[in-house]
């Protein structure tokens, strides 16, 4: 095995980084009152001298009453903004770079959680899943609030020195609440076809792409798999994938962050490219891989089980060198193991720790 091609440098006109290696987004909940300590700043500034060309941390909640579900999950807005300038600031100081994921929970949020446990739940239609419609829809004059709250987390991140930004609009929580029919029902001009759901996601975009200039890198998550059905799809072919990205891209997606639980797995019969690959071609926009990086379990069952071995990365780089992506983003590897990417660089994958959820305290 030969990991150059992991530590080949990564130059878009907006983005440059040391080498392909990105840190995986892991919801923690290790923030106080949802404001970063300094376990937080050491976390990511220990993962920065590892090795890691660019952090995307873990989700942060925007500036919307029903954006958390857990009073430590961190905040990006008020005081919270104070805790992520001294993690920005420590892992530039290692030369490292850093991305904050900015969240919603939309419909994964349970009425009476988070800091706000008397605000409802916020989803497009009031559904948690097909026809399970159990709450209000949200009224337009409120999706354009939580529009506002996306762009003033953006430009705050922007101010506060961060080298991008990442959208989160994967796995069942808002913005892919409003992407998936499952959540959303609406007959207005966030709702119908699959073009018209991304709707909400564009208007994001494009609302910060215009406050934040057209310099500043905007990474989109998404996933075609729900929290609430692993199997779903959002698009069932190639060419419903393209109409999906036409307007994403357009409005001033740079990077597509392309959540899968294996990345081995093809998306579509008759290829073997992950989503990913699919994304890049029919984008032309790099793409992040994701999914069981270096570990022999996908991340459900290790949730389930608490333990994955370390796996090799062969079929990686191979697709790495084919240029099927752009960039790997490693998660629970990068929790065993803060230094996964300077052991690797140096042919040490024997002194690889083990994914160990009982034993990594003093690591995250």
């Amino acid at each position: 095995m030969n990991p150059d091609c992991l530590f080949q440098a990564f130059t878009h006109p907006k983005l440059q980084l040391t080498n392909r290696i990105v840190m995986a987004p892991m919801t923690r909940q290790f923030s106080p009152q949802g404001i970063p300590d300094t376990n937080v700043v050491s976390y990511y500034e220990r993962r920065a001298r590892g090795g890691v060309g660019l952090i995307i941390t873990e989700g942060t909640t925007i500036n919307h009453q029903a954006a958390s579900s857990a009073v430590q999950i961190p905040c990006f807005h008020g005081p919270a903004l104070e805790g992520w300038k001294r993690v920005v600031d420590a892992v530039h100081a290692v030369g490292g770079k850093i991305a904050p994921q900015l969240w919603h929970v939309g419909a994964i949020r349970k009425p009476g959680l988070g800091p706000h446990p008397d605000y409802p739940t916020a989803t497009p239609s009031g559904l948690l899943g097909p026809g399970k419609k159990v709450l209000e829809p949200l009224s337009v004059s409120e999706i354009e609030q939580i529009i506002d709250a996306y762009t003033q987390a953006a430009v705050d991140a922007q101010a506060l020195g961060f080298d991008a930004i990442e959208l989160h609009g994967a796995h069942g929580y808002l913005i892919d609440n409003f992407f998936w029919e499952g959540t959303n029902q609406r007959d207005d001009e966030y709702g119908g076809s699959l073009v018209k759901r991304t709707r909400f996601a564009e208007k994001i975009v494009q609302q910060i792409r215009r406050e934040t200039g057209e310099d500043f890198p905007i990474i989109l998550r998404f996933s075609q798999w729900k929290q609430q059905d692993f199997t779903a799809k959002l698009a069932q072919t190639p060419a419903e994938l393209s109409q999906f990205l036409a307007p994403l891209s357009a409005a001033g997606v740079d990077i597509f962050h392309c959540s899968t639980r294996r990345f081995w797995e093809p998306e579509f019969p008759d290829s073997a490219l992950n989503l990913a690959g699919w994304v890049k071609q029919l984008t032309g926009k790099p793409t992040i891989t994701v999914g069981s990086v270096g570990l022999s379990e996908e991340f459900i069952a290790t949730y389930r089980e608490g333990k994955a071995e370390v796996a090799g990365i062969e079929e990686l780089i191979q697709r790495l060198e084919a240029e099927e992506f752009d960039l790997v983003a490693v998660g629970r590897a990068l929790l065993a193991n803060p230094d996964w990417p300077n052991k690797i660089r140096a042919g040490e994958q024997d002194s690889m720790r083990t994914f160990d959820k009982e034993q990594l305290a003093e690591l995250i």
